[in-house]
């Protein structure tokens, strides 16, 4: 069942999910069926657990191109045609990805123009896709390096951090990577002999590090952390109060959309126990552990 009129999803959202759930794809493979003996095809797609079937279906209404595929646990919204790309490439010209997946969307883009003119039909046109795949998403797999063995990949421009960062995308952005999680550990400390933190993160490749810290400026809280594993960072926030007064009600303004919004509305109600000293007691750690045991992986 679609809820279309229910969610109502906002350009800028779109591309704030893009940069943590999209992909652009440049597909190659041998057919002898084409005088160059190369098959090549363009994909946009966003994969997801079936629990957000209702999500890809909105986004689907959105574009109102492409389809959806399922497969097992698992559904992607997918578009393949070169009249349908044209739309999704209109949506992410005026409304640009702001992380570094924005170059793979600039060679993407390129990649459309050579097979939009027909150029992959020539061998020059195979090498010029060739050296955009090169640099795009993990690159070529093995099977076209030996192929094209001397081809010099498309360089790769470094996206520039924004100057500001639209609400929407925050919000579309988070429902992709953002996680609302609770901290319970035991300590003599506290009376209930639990203490109780909650703890909102957006977790980035370090190539993006730039892009948390406009975040941080952006909604006025959180911190910057890098963790263990050197190659991610984190937008952090964990200051109760910024997240009463500052996250909590960014997101009521600028709704998450999907299956997680359901670990945000178990957050609040977690905040609420806090914010009325419940968590001080033993009755409401319990709740609270409750209430934790459903959120994120452990949600039906």
């Amino acid at each position: 069942m679609t809820i279309h009129s229910k969610w109502n999803l906002e350009p800028f959202w779109i591309t704030g999910f893009t940069d943590g759930e999209g992909c652009f794809h440049v597909g190659m493979s041998k057919n002898k069926r084409y005088s160059t003996n190369w098959l090549c095809w363009l994909t946009f797609k966003i994969g997801l657990h079936s629990k957000d079937q209702a999500l890809l279906e909105n986004i689907k209404y959105y574009f109102n191109v492409g389809n959806l595929y399922k497969e097992n646990n698992s559904v992607s919204y997918m578009v393949n045609s070169i009249a349908d790309l044209e739309i999704i490439i209109k949506h992410f010209d005026k409304y640009p990805l702001l992380t570094q997946k924005n170059t793979d969307y600039i060679l993407f883009k390129q990649a459309f123009n050579i097979i939009k003119n027909k150029e992959h039909l020539t061998m020059d046109g195979i090498h010029k896709l060739v050296s955009l795949k090169a640099n795009i998403n993990q690159g070529l797999p093995n099977r076209l390096k030996e192929a094209f063995p001397s081809i010099i990949p498309t360089e790769r421009v470094k996206v520039l951090p924004p100057k500001y960062i639209a609400p929407g995308w925050i919000a579309g952005f988070t429902a992709a990577e953002g996680c609302f999680s609770v901290k319970i550990w035991n300590s003599k400390a506290y009376v209930a002999g639990a203490g109780v933190k909650l703890v909102f993160t957006i977790t980035q490749n370090i190539r993006d590090s730039e892009l948390l810290q406009v975040l941080i400026k952006e909604l006025g809280c959180g911190k910057f952390v890098t963790r263990s594993n050197v190659s991610t960072v984190e937008f952090e926030v964990t200051k109760f109060s910024d997240l009463i007064n500052i996250i909590i009600p960014f997101f009521y303004k600028n709704p998450i959309q999907g299956n997680k919004v359901k670990d945000f509305y178990d957050f609040v109600k977690v905040a609420n126990l806090m914010e009325n000293k419940l968590h001080l007691t033993t009755e409401g750690v319990e709740e609270i552990k409750l209430i934790k045991s459903k959120m994120n992986k452990g949600r039906d």
